[in-house]
């Protein structure tokens, strides 16, 4: 038993010694090392001292160095400073020299100049007193004192002036006359050689052809119900007789006539004509047609060059391409007058964008005239002012007809551009007889009452006047004679737009003395 604990501890003794041997052996080791590290800092430290301490000497030598060049070349700026302070100082005592020398010699002349002055006012003194003695002599020998004289003279030379000033003004009222007249043919002739317009004829059918006379039956439908249906969405007659292969369209509103125009072609191309169809196929040329309304529109603004119009104006103005008046289409008319106006404002002087504008605008009532009451012009005085056009193009586009007075250049120019488009020859197709017949009908229709005295269509048949004799009508007579002529007029007449009846009634006294 002793055996195996000796067997035991011996090896653990063994293990015990081995371990503090090798820790002394380590730390003997470790302060070997320690002690060699310090003595290697210490020399890398006298190393760089020492590397230091000369850099530093280097350093202040150097800066020596620097100190003595920039004083060297200070002292050498200071010279030349010194040496430009002395030429300067120099150059201003001689100067100063000079002007001295020159105000000398001035202070000599204004003394010369003031005594030169002295012998002149003894001289003019003396003159005065000679001419006041020739005038006492002269008046003497006229026996008239000198105010009196001067009165007579200056009456003469008034008269003379009053014959030449009034001589003058003639001879300038006959120059401005010759070229006013020269000026405005030139502008007006440049004018109307610029423009160059497309007219149509004014229709109030459409012809739509058929592939075959098979169709008509198609169009028509079982017991008429087709063409029931199309005429009552569409507001258009269809006339389907004789005539080979066609079905004609008769509506006075031309945008009708374009939506059922086209409907009537969509429905004979698909070939399924029904009263459900129909309406499918009227509601998809309206829309057609409208986007064609704003297309035309926005190329007419496009055109000319205008900006800032509202969209619903841009679609009344497209819708202008549907209508016509006396063969004449009534956007092109339009877009022809704004050019010409906005060619005549240019030449005169005046505004052109809103001469252009108006022109543009003048004629945009006629695209709701069918639909509402009131002339062309008064709905599209509304128009304007519902969307935001300005008071100076509403008031220039308002007196094309003479309705309004004009008050502005820019009003005269659309009234005269509206003028030269509708006269131009081809620009309206209406013949002279129904022109001078439809006169004659309003005039024929006012003079067949009693009491008038003489009757007068104007404004192109826009208005009549209506004198009439006052011991036989009175006020109140007057108001129930308008109504009846307007009643008449309305229905035996056929015209576009308002027929205004004016009634005059006005009591002359005349006497003379003796």
């Amino acid at each position: 038993m002793s055996g195996q604990i000796t067997q035991i501890l011996v090896p653990l003794l063994a293990a015990l010694i081995g371990i503090v041997l090798g820790y002394f052996l380590r730390k003997s080791i470790a302060e070997g090392k320690l002690k060699s590290a310090e003595d290697q800092a210490n020399h890398i430290l006298l190393e760089a001292r020492k590397a230091a301490e000369t850099t530093k000497k280097e350093k202040l030598f150097e800066a020596k160095e620097e100190i003595h060049s920039l004083r060297t070349n200070l002292e050498k700026e200071t010279r030349e400073r010194n040496n430009l302070l002395q030429r300067s100082e120099r150059r201003i005592i001689q100067k100063e020299e000079a002007l001295d020398a020159k105000q000398r010699e001035q202070d000599k002349k204004d003394k010369d100049q003031q005594a030169h002055a002295k012998k002149l006012s003894a001289m003019e003194s003396t003159l005065q007193q000679k001419l006041d003695a020739q005038h006492k002599e002269l008046e003497r020998v006229a026996a008239m004192s000198r105010e009196d004289a001067k009165a007579v003279l200056l009456e003469e030379v008034d008269k003379k002036l009053d014959r030449e000033k009034v001589q003058r003004i003639r001879d300038m009222e006959e120059d401005i006359r010759e070229n006013a007249v020269r000026n405005s043919q030139r502008i007006l002739a440049n004018t109307i050689h610029r423009i160059a317009s497309d007219f149509v004829s004014e229709s109030t059918v459409s012809v739509v052809s058929l592939p075959n006379e098979e169709m008509k039956g198609r169009i028509i439908g079982r017991e008429g119900r087709n063409i029931r249906a199309l005429e009552k969405e569409t507001g258009v007659d269809l006339i389907i007789d004789d005539t080979p292969e066609a079905v004609v369209l008769s509506c006075f509103d031309p945008v009708r006539r374009e939506i059922t125009r086209l409907a009537l072609e969509k429905l004979i191309t698909d070939g399924r004509i029904h009263p459900s169809r129909i309406e499918e196929m009227v509601n998809k040329s309206r829309q057609e047609v409208d986007e064609k309304m704003k297309e035309e529109g926005k190329n007419a603004i496009f055109e000319l060059e205008l900006s800032r119009v509202h969209p619903e104006l841009v679609k009344m103005i497209g819708r202008l391409q549907f209508r016509t008046s006396y063969g004449q289409n009534v956007l092109k008319h339009a877009i022809e007058v704004a050019k010409i106006a906005g060619m005549l404002a240019k030449e005169l002087g005046a505004n052109v964008r809103i001469a252009k504008r108006a022109g543009l605008f003048h004629d945009i009532g006629k695209a709701i005239d069918t639909d509402q009451e009131g002339t062309h012009i008064e709905l599209g005085m509304q128009l304007l002012k519902k969307f935001g056009e300005s008071d100076e193009v509403i008031h220039a586009m308002s007196t094309h007809h003479g309705d309004y007075e004009p008050e502005t250049i820019e009003a005269v120019i659309v009234t005269a551009a509206d003028a030269i488009s509708a006269a131009r020859p081809g620009a309206r197709r209406e013949s002279l007889n129904n022109y001078i017949k439809r006169l004659e009908n309003l005039e024929a229709i006012a003079d067949s009452y009693d009491g008038v005295e003489k009757s007068f269509a104007i404004q192109a048949g826009r208005e009549v006047r209506v004198m009439v004799m006052p011991d036989k009508v009175n006020d109140d007579r007057m108001v129930l004679l308008a109504r009846e002529i307007s009643q008449r007029i309305e229905d035996e007449m056929d015209y576009p737009g308002q027929v205004k009846v004016h009634i005059i009634r006005e009591s002359r006294v005349v006497d003379y003395a003796k």
